[in-house]
């Protein structure tokens, strides 16, 4: 194979291949430059891909338990503390009617006492209507206290075991002091409901709900 005369000025350069093409160290052709991989295919040491929506990623932040800005379930009042609760209500309902028809016989006996117009009449009449007004106060309370039951702290126990206390000790007076009949039967329901009522509020179950955290 003859490579020509190499003092030939019109002949190609002594040490490069003749002919169009690539130079020499390069690979001939098109293509994707030296040292980088064509389009395609993953490129070694790049950065890695984000992970696509729906993929949990690592290091991220727990979520809210319930969801954010949800208030934690309120806990649920125990059954003894909706007995006493009831029982309250119906002690200021069966309160509030005695003391109406309380109020409609004192306002009878006034007339009488008017015609009489004795001092005695007069006292009556004036210590019934000051029954009348204790029943109606007491009842009150009752429902007041009943309605705190479910926001009320220790200060409604504490005042529920004074009011179930003083009308424990009313309703005992009435028991010793009726001789058979309405009274000794409605003095043994008054001890009955104050009973209940007491104890509710004495158990640790009473503790522990008028003591809870408020949210």
């Amino acid at each position: 194979m003859s490579f020509g005369d190499p003092n030939n000025p019109y002949g190609p350069p002594q040490g490069q291949p003749g002919g169009y093409g690539s130079p020499q160290g390069q690979p001939g052709g098109y293509g994707a430059p030296q040292g980088q991989p064509a389009y395609g295919y993953p490129q070694q040491g790049g950065q890695p891909g984000q992970p696509g929506y729906g993929y949990p990623q690592q290091g991220g932040q727990p979520g809210y338990p319930g969801g954010p800005g949800m208030n934690p379930m309120k806990p649920e009042m125990p059954g003894l503390m909706k007995t006493a609760r009831v029982l309250l209500f119906i002690v200021a309902g069966l309160q509030i009617l005695v003391g109406l028809l309380f109020g409609v016989a004192i306002g009878a006996a006034k007339d009488v006492a008017n015609g009489m117009d004795t001092d005695a009449a007069n006292g009556l009449v004036g210590l019934g209507y000051v029954l009348v007004f204790l029943l109606l106060a007491l009842a009150v309370l009752a429902i007041v206290l009943g309605v705190k039951f479910s926001t009320g702290g220790s200060g409604i126990r504490i005042t529920t075991i004074v009011y179930a206390s003083l009308m424990l000790l009313g309703s005992l007076s009435n028991l010793f002091a009726g001789e058979g009949g309405s009274a000794t039967f409605g003095g043994i329901v008054a001890l009955a409901i104050y009973g209940i009522i007491l104890a509710a509020m004495v158990n640790s179950q009473a503790s522990v709900w008028f003591n809870r955290p408020r949210y």
